[in-house]
């Protein structure tokens, strides 16, 4: 079984994002890519695991070889291969702890990813009832840190249709 321990928000998570965001750009020089600080530990003030998601857009994820032997040069842990999610890959680096998803230019889950993130760090309450589910989660036990993932998708849609509804209504008032 899994414990999820969810530390306080760092001032330490940007920097070790900056620094990594600088490591891939370096790695991938030539490749145009877009580099993002996603998951819990890019809202500042939100409990996390201590884990700096990044999410990367390539190209064209499908093709490895045109960066996975950067990456892995750079420290970077080939570890999943997701062709039916977005063909998604996953990379990780110990030291510092970085997960690392690579997705296609223009995958829709990116542009989620971005707005849930985007929404979290301007929205008082909704960052509340994420912090509050996620909590309540991590005082479980579970059998894979994907369960206690898999656990918050409700509240992650019902978030994810505020930020939306917000977003829309934002871009109506700018034509008005």
């Amino acid at each position: 079984m899994v414990r999820v321990v969810l530390h306080t928000s760092s001032a330490e998570w940007p920097k070790t994002f900056a620094d990594e965001a600088r490591r891939i750009e370096r790695a991938l020089a030539g490749i145009e890519v877009g580099v993002h600080h996603t998951g819990s530990t890019s809202v500042p003030g939100l409990r996390a695991k201590p884990i700096i998601d990044i999410t990367m857009t390539v190209p064209d994820s499908t093709d490895e070889q045109a960066y996975l032997p950067a990456l892995a040069e750079a420290g970077y842990e080939f570890v999943l291969r997701e062709p039916e999610w977005f063909e998604h890959r996953l990379f990780k680096r110990l030291a510092p702890n970085v997960n690392l998803h690579v997705f296609t230019v223009g995958s829709p889950e990116v542009d989620r990813m971005l707005l849930f993130r985007d929404h979290l760090r301007t929205n008082d309450r909704d960052r509340e009832l994420y912090q509050s589910t996620k909590a309540a989660l991590a005082a479980r036990e579970w059998s894979t840190v994907q369960d206690y993932a898999d656990a918050k998708s409700d509240v992650v849609a019902v978030i994810l249709a505020r930020a939306t509804c917000d977003r829309d209504l934002g871009s109506a008032r700018m034509i008005d």
